[in-house]
């Protein structure tokens, strides 16, 4: 957890190390200066889950292994003022999650395989710093509504018993995103390298379909994930 933390902490430094950069000739900026201009994004994620376990419980759980996902989304910007937009960006995300069980001892004794394709609906706030030549640094935040198509599907794993109830998710969730990139400013369009955190606000867990003999014994299930975008505007 740490280590992902200080990795997304010297992402969003990133802007501040650009801005050193010396002058450069300016390219064309009109399609930014518009209301309401459109593009698509590609990005890369690591899909996490924030676990909280029951008190007295004798299980530990926590994501074992960090898995790359895919985002694929379109770009709707709305510029009501120089320095801020309303972004809209729907589409989908895949990825993977590996989750382990430990008894007290730190010995795991069980782990499952946790797929999910997500609709998404984010709605962010882009507040935007001073152009320098052809890059500008900015901060967004805002709220991400995300359904989960593989939500409530049969999972399986080492102690699977056949009964179909080993472990299933709620398909809806909501989260609140926080993150910051730089825009650079090409001579026909503008391309954009941002960096995400998105942390679920909801219990994702489908109690009446867990495997009891762990998975009752969890507090709380919440999703997180770290987003690494390419937007072409």
């Amino acid at each position: 957890m740490y280590k992902r933390t200080a990795i997304f902490i010297i992402l969003l430094l990133i802007p501040v190390v650009l801005a050193a950069q010396k002058a450069k000739p300016m390219n064309d900026s009109n399609y930014d200066d518009r209301l309401l201009h459109f593009g698509f994004s590609m990005g890369m994620n690591t899909m996490d889950f924030n676990v909280s376990m029951k008190p007295g419980s004798p299980y530990q759980a926590e994501i074992t292994a960090l898995k790359p996902g895919i985002n694929i989304l379109i770009v709707t910007d709305y510029r009501p003022s120089i320095y801020l937009d309303l972004r809209f960006l729907p589409g989908v995300s895949f990825g993977q999650r590996n989750l382990g069980f430990f008894n007290s001892e730190g010995t795991k004794i069980d782990s499952i395989q946790i797929e999910s394709s997500y609709l998404e609906f984010p709605v962010l706030i882009k507040a935007k710093g001073m152009r320098l030549n052809n890059s500008r640094p900015y901060i967004i935040g805002g709220i991400n509504f995300r359904y989960d198509l593989a939500g409530k599907k049969e999972l399986t794993g080492p102690g699977y018993d056949g009964d179909g109830n080993y472990l299933r998710l709620n398909k809806a969730d909501l989260y609140y995103e926080v993150g910051a990139g730089i825009d650079f400013y090409l001579p026909y369009f503008k391309l954009t390298i941002e960096a995400k955190m998105s942390n679920g606000l909801r219990d994702v867990l489908n109690y009446n379909a867990a495997y009891p003999q762990y998975y009752n014994d969890i507090e709380s299930l919440r999703s997180q994930m770290w987003v690494l975008s390419f937007h072409f505007e």
